[in-house]
Order: C-alpha cells, then sequence, then structure tokens
C-alpha cells in the first residue's frame, strides 16, 4: 500500500474515531481558550486504541517502517486537535487552535524526519519548517491568551 494512502486513510479514521486531544505527547498542549465546555478529558490516544483502528483499516502498523509508525502515532493526536480546535466559535479563535495543532503535526512530522532521515536538504528543510511552526504558534498563543476568553 502506498504510503500516501496509508495517511489518507489514517486522517480518515481519525476524524471517524474523534476524541478531543488535550496533549501531543508530553509537550503539545492546546491553550485552554481552545478546548471548549463541552471537550471530553482524556489524554494522547493510547496505541492499541491506534493499533485497533490501523486493523479495523486493512493496516498492520506493527509491520510498517518506524518512522512511519511514529508519524501515524504522533497524526492520531494532533488530527483530533485541529478538530477540536476548529469547532470553536469565535471565527479567530477557531482559526488560530485549528492551526496550532495543524502546525504541531508539520513539528512532528519535521521531527520523525530528523530522527529517520539522512538527506541533508531535507533535515535543513525540517529544521526550517520546525522554527517557523514554533514561532507562529507562539504568536497564535500569546494572541489567544491576550484576545480569547
Amino acid at each position: 500500500m502506498q504510503i500516501s494512502k496509508v495517511i489518507a486513510a489514517a486522517a480518515l479514521g481519525a476524524t471517524a474515531f474523534y476524541v478531543p486531544a488535550s496533549a501531543q505527547d508530553a509537550d503539545f498542549q492546546l491553550p485552554a481558550q481552545c478546548i471548549s465546555a463541552t471537550a471530553m478529558d482524556h489524554g494522547a490516544m493510547q496505541g492499541d486504541q491506534m493499533g485497533g483502528m490501523m486493523g479495523m483499516m486493512g493496516m498492520d502498523l506493527e509491520t510498517m517502517p518506524e518512522h512511519v509508525q511514529e508519524n501515524m502515532r504522533r497524526m492520531m493526536i494532533s488530527m483530533p486537535a485541529m478538530h477540536e480546535g476548529m469547532m470553536m466559535e469565535d471565527a479567530d479563535v477557531a482559526f488560530a487552535c485549528g492551526m496550532i495543532a495543524h502546525h504541531q503535526g508539520a513539528i512532528d512530522m519535521a521531527q520523525v524526519l530528523l530522527a529517520h532521515g539522512d538527506d541533508p536538504q531535507m533535515r535543513a528543510l525540517a529544521e526550517e519548517i520546525i522554527a517557523a511552526q514554533v514561532g507562529e504558534i507562539e504568536q497564535m498563543t500569546t494572541w489567544l491568551a491576550e484576545n480569547a476568553s
């Protein structure tokens, strides 16, 4: 199965089994302004849940390369968080919240590349992406703290 099909299927699965994320590993947490009052309290999706979902989609995650497994694990957190963020009533807040999670997904993918990739050009691009996305997350988090209740 092509990697793009695997990622697309996982993205579909992530939205089908939507559970708002409050944490991306130990480092990522949506700002408080991005969590709706109706959001369920939970941690990151556990590996057994992700494995079960992959199994339902006909994928055996354990047989995939390590970088694919890591990207999938991280995506199972950032995609529901992005969905949660975009559901905010105020359009500006929804944009900032959804983009924070979206940017975290880009950071996650870049970190996986740095851990597993070899090409100097791709590694340099990953480092640039991390720097840019971290700065933009900081900008949106500051805006939320100053403008959203």
